[in-house]
């Protein structure tokens, strides 16, 4: 955040965008504490209830967290995923896994069709890294490297609209909703939607790209929690 106050009348609307700056710049990253009430108001030059009215604002968008007696959290880096974050923890997540169907073959598609040898040998160390933490039993590191491939066949798109709706899955699918991840029989290592991805991307076969997509979330439906009644 830039420093010394507005320069005009303080209104909560170009308050919001100085937060809103300072979250999407990374300067408050993910998950952590916003600096305190007081050292804002000093900094902005604004009043306590300004203040509080951006951060309504921005927690109304998903993008912060107000915890009472706690501070502020950064929750998420833009409106999409904030919106996104919120919406999935309404919804089963059977019927969230339905909408990766959709997003997961047209990123894949898209990457067959435009993804250079670069963007290919990026996803097959994604790979390597994701089978060997799977093999050493190190489930963060697997969660983690399965993740990055994920988002970077999005990435491989070209489409980055595409791209960060589906990044907006990564708390929901690479965080709390892991579970069936560790349940006895999981395969950790399968080649559909993976490996296979890979091959196909770099033969630039879109259908077979789509087609192993599908066989690897068929699989993980399969290992979803019951659906609530």
């Amino acid at each position: 955040m830039s420093a010394g106050p507005l320069s005009r009348a303080p209104l909560a609307e170009e308050v919001t965008v100085r937060l809103r700056e300072s979250i999407v710049s990374g300067e408050w990253p993910l998950q952590q504490r916003i600096p305190s009430e007081p050292e804002l108001m000093e900094r902005l030059g604004v009043s306590r209830g300004t203040l509080r009215e951006a951060i309504k604002a921005l927690a109304h968008a998903g993008m912060l967290e107000v915890r009472r007696g706690d501070g502020t959290y950064v929750r998420a880096t833009s409106e999409i995923s904030g919106t996104a974050r919120r919406a999935y923890r309404e919804y089963d997540d059977e019927d969230v896994l339905q909408v990766r169907f959709a997003l997961d073959t047209q990123a894949a598609r898209l990457a067959a069709r435009l993804a250079d040898d670069g963007a290919v040998a990026a996803l097959r160390e994604m790979l390597a890294r994701r089978r060997r933490a799977w093999e050493d039993g190190d489930l963060a590191a697997w969660i983690a490297a399965d993740w990055d491939f994920h988002q970077a066949v999005a990435a491989a798109s070209g489409n980055p609209l595409l791209h960060e709706l589906y990044s907006s899955f990564g708390d929901v699918f690479h965080g709390t909703k892991m579970a069936q991840r560790l349940r006895d029989g999981f395969d950790g290592c399968l080649p559909a939607g993976h490996e296979d991805l890979a091959d196909a991307i770099a033969a630039g076969d879109e259908d077979a790209a789509a087609a192993t997509v599908n066989v690897n979330l068929a699989y993980c439906l399969q290992w979803m929690p019951p659906r609530q009644a």
